[in-house]
Parts: structure tokens; sequence; C-alpha cells
């Protein structure tokens, strides 16, 4: 049993189909995606008609929440341009993803945790902003009664595994078109991959056991630097040509 996971592609369209045909290449073809789809200053209407061509299992994130609970006045000035670019078709997509959902029976998939969308998992923000791997018990409590051997969650863009005391494997597969960036909460920080690369992870079923394979992949990345600089988003420009925020 073999899959790809996908997560925190956030309007990179670029991103994503260069993600999709490695995973073609690695003869894969079924496919979950753990949400935070469209939201930024790039290109959210060709990666929604991309994203709604794949048959592939999507779980909302709190940024697809966003885009259909809110205002567009009201919204962060990424869903705001993203929400501009978007048809009703492709919000009725949104608008249908569930909180979180089973992959054949064997994977537990959500976009941050199982309680919420907007709360770390596998890593903690120090007080002085570092951020750094949960200790094994906080990870541990929040998967209590997730009775799966595998669970997949994004957010944090950061790729991981974390195997839990009784076998079961938490894996975060790295974000497909944003790798690099700065949050308020719960206290300032930056996430920065370090590199400009698109992540996923393939996840495979060894006897009884799961094994994950982070995969990062290159693309175009300076095409879409120079997009987010030409709207004015310097921050996401920096952390898409290099992956850190400068």
């Amino acid at each position: 049993m073999r899959f790809a996971a996908i997560a925190d592609i956030h309007g990179n369209h670029l991103a994503l189909e260069a993600v999709l045909e490695d995973i073609r290449r690695q003869g894969i073809t079924e496919i979950v995606n753990l949400g935070d789809c469209f939201s930024g200053p790039l290109t959210a209407g060709k990666t929604a008609d991309i994203l709604l061509g794949l048959d592939a299992l999507t779980v909302r994130g709190n940024h697809d929440r966003y885009l259909i609970d809110q205002a567009p006045e009201a919204m962060h000035v990424s869903d705001r341009v993203a929400y501009s670019e978007l048809t009703e078709r492709h919000l009725d997509w949104l608008r249908g993803l569930p909180f979180n959902a089973v992959y054949r029976d064997e994977a537990y998939l959500c976009h941050a945790t199982p309680a919420d969308d907007n709360v770390y998992w596998l890593e903690s923000v120090s007080s002085d902003g570092h951020v750094h791997l949960s200790p094994l018990e906080e990870i541990e409590a929040l998967a209590a009664g997730v009775d799966f051997p595998l669970i997949l969650c994004g957010h944090t863009h950061i790729p991981r595994a974390v195997r839990l005391s009784d076998g079961r494997l938490i894996v975060n597969p790295g974000s497909v078109g944003c790798p690099a960036y700065d949050d308020d909460l719960p206290r300032y920080h930056k996430v920065e991959a370090g590199h400009p690369f698109a992540s996923y992870a393939i996840l495979e079923k060894d006897g009884e056991r799961w094994l994950p394979v982070f995969r990062q992949v290159a693309y175009d990345h300076q095409a879409m630097a120079e997009l987010a600089a030409e709207k004015g988003r310097h921050e996401w420009a920096s952390g898409l040509a290099t992956g850190w925020l400068r």
C-alpha cells in the first residue's frame, strides 16, 4: 500500500504541478491533501483548477476556512488576494471539504490537530520565538482517541515524522508551495525550510508498519518569487526564492 500526501499548497500552481509530476514518476496514483490550498499572493485560481481536477481526498485547512467564513474586507491580505481569484465553483468545493477524514481505514487526516485547525501539533514556539519539536507527551495527548496506525497533518510546513510510544506514526509532509512564513501567534516566530523546493511525502506500508519518504522537488520558484514581489509581498518573495525570510 503506497500513496502520496501533500499539504499547504498556498496557491502556488507551479509547485503543485511539479509535485504532481514527481508523484506520477514514482508510479503513485493515489493522493491525499491536508489543506491550506489557495491562500497567498500567487495563483489561487490556477491552483484551484488543478485541484478540482484531481481525485484526491482533501481536508480543509484554517486558511481554506477563512476563505468561506469571512467577508473579503475582514480577511488577511493573503486570503483576500486568493479570494479575488476564486470562482463560486472553487468556493463551493471548499465548502464541501471535511474537517478531517480517514483514508482506506488506515490513515487519519487533519490539517493541524484533531481538535483545532489552527494549532501546532508536532512543534511548539518558545518564549523567544524559536520553533522546536514538541515533547512526546504533548504530541501524544493531542493524539488521544485517534486509533489509526498512520496520522497525517500539515499546517506548520515542516516535514517531520514522529513515532508515538504505542507505534502510531504522525507525519507532516511539509509544504508544497510556501517554504517560509512568519506568524504572530502564539507569539511572533518564523518557520523557514532553508530551501526553495516543493515538499511532499510518500507513505508506504511495510508489513504492519508505515514508513515515510520525504521528497523535495525543484520547480521555477523564482517565477513565483517575482510574482509575489510584483504584488508587494516581499516576505513571500524572500521565502519562495530562498526558503528564508530576509
